[in-house]
């Protein structure tokens, strides 16, 4: 079996682009949806790079591409990721936040990953399986740590219901429930990095965000598909 090869934790944004679109035929049994998304699948570039860079999904490129613009996944960071499975996200951290040591010359950091579910073990991150919003989680987050934390990030989804405004507001109730956690885990002039769905109910978490944070940004990277409705919110300059 062909080994993937390791993350190189760079953004190549021009490369992997396909010529030729592929058509997929809709088979017996097989619901028009379900074509669709298979037919986006084998066309979509970032799939493609993902499999050739070594990431477990294309929602690599989207945490890349939002560090690349604000520049907290730092050398000697110490990360929080939340709701990590598949572990793409830390497959990104990891390299730029040192935490495998291998650039001697910069600051070693830390990523940490958990989830509801279990996840496969990603180099030079420390993952365990938990539920962020019990009793006790954030005292977790912070023992595993050694103390507090320089980004927490979430790139967490609810069950979709197909209803779309319910899942507007299950995915905000998560996003909340992340910052929560976020302002009691996170270092003086830390950086909490979370995707919401825009809909409306998203304000009253900026407002929330606004009050304990310097700078609120609203991103959409190139990653994100242009007919998803998600966007990034990007928090710098905990106050503490």
């Amino acid at each position: 079996m062909a080994m993937a090869k390791p993350p190189s934790g760079k953004n190549t944004s021009g490369r992997g682009q396909r010529d030729l679109k592929v058509k997929v035929k809709t088979a017996r049994g097989r619901k028009l949806s379900s074509t669709r998304w298979l037919q986006r699948q084998l066309n979509d570039p970032y799939v493609k790079r993902a499999k050739d860079e070594g990431y477990r999904g294309r929602a690599a490129f989207k945490i890349l591409e939002l560090d690349e613009k604000f520049h907290f996944l730092k050398p000697g960071a110490r990360v929080v990721d939340l709701g990590c499975a598949p572990g793409g996200w830390c497959q990104v951290a990891v390299p730029r936040v040192n935490a495998l040591g291998e650039k001697k010359n910069k600051p070693q950091g830390y990523v940490l990953g958990v989830d509801l579910q279990e996840v496969l073990p990603v180099p030079g991150a420390e993952i365990h399986q938990l539920d962020f919003m019990e009793d006790g989680a954030d005292d977790k987050v912070k023992a595993w740590l050694g103390g507090k934390a320089d980004v927490v990030m979430s790139d967490m989804a609810a069950s979709s219901s197909g209803h779309k405004q319910t899942d507007h507001l299950r995915i905000v109730g998560l996003c909340e429930a992340a910052a929560e956690l976020a302002f009691d885990v996170l270092e003086e002039g830390g950086t909490f990095v979370a995707k919401v769905l825009a809909g409306g109910a998203e304000q009253g978490l900026q407002a929330l965000l606004k009050q304990r944070f310097d700078k609120v940004a609203n991103v959409k990277p190139p990653a994100s598909r242009s007919d998803s409705s998600e966007k990034f919110v990007v928090a710098t300059g905990f106050r503490g």
